[in-house]
């Protein structure tokens, strides 16, 4: 899937390992079972899953049609959540250009997911 510039996947890249982490570094301080952890482990393994693919080692990573499905949802509500927040900021602002780098990379972790799932 060559649609994206090298640049452009490793800016996704970087901006998936930040929030890999942020969600990890929060997901502990939530209880097992609630409706945060469970949305946090949702999230994780979508990103983990976007990592992959996006850096190509997807290909050696066996991951389900039902997984790369599953994938897809906690991805496209980022976007949702980002898209929104970003609107409440004015164009230029810190957090107007860091909202928009969190969408650029969810699109492309979803275009990622999306191609390997219609593959299988």
């Amino acid at each position: 899937m060559d649609m994206y510039s090298k640049e452009e996947k490793e800016q996704a890249l970087e901006v998936i390992a930040s929030a890999v982490g942020r969600c990890e570094k929060i997901w502990p301080k939530f209880e097992e079972g609630a409706s945060q952890h469970t949305l946090l482990k949702n999230r994780i393994k979508a990103l983990y899953i976007a990592k992959a693919l996006i850096a190509g080692e997807g290909r050696n990573e066996v991951y389900t049609k039902s997984e790369l499905a599953q994938a897809i949802a906690p991805i496209t509500s980022i976007i949702r959540k980002c898209e929104k927040a970003q609107g409440k900021f004015e164009e230029g602002s810190s957090h107007f250009i860091r909202f928009g780098r969190m969408i650029d990379a969810m699109e492309i972790a979803k275009a990622y997911v999306s191609f390997e799932r219609e593959k299988r």
